[in-house]
């Protein structure tokens, strides 16, 4: 256990080195930037995982999981072959 200084307050409080600890005197996360930074990334890879074509739920099956994934591998092998295809239209006239 050590100590951070407030990015808020300006005094020094006891941190466990979690970004979420809370300041002694004023309350406020002592994360600061840390902390926001953490909350965008997670809330970027929560949006990345739901813009599959098959969004994988947790209530979902094992069964389901797995077509779903197969589904997903399938759509990315097809999107790589129509941007190969799209590339070499590209680039033969020139």
């Amino acid at each position: 256990m050590g100590q951070k200084k407030c990015p808020h307050c300006g005094e020094w409080s006891n941190w466990t080195t979690d970004i979420k600890d809370k300041c002694e005197h004023c309350g406020k996360p002592l994360g600061g930037r840390d902390l926001e930074y953490h909350e965008i990334r997670e809330r970027d890879s929560k949006a990345n995982k739901e813009q599959w074509i098959f969004d994988i739920k947790e209530t979902d099956g094992p069964v389901m999981v797995f077509l779903k994934r197969a589904g997903n591998l399938f759509y990315t092998i097809y999107m790589a072959i129509l941007t190969f295809l799209a590339w070499l239209i590209a680039v033969l006239p020139g």
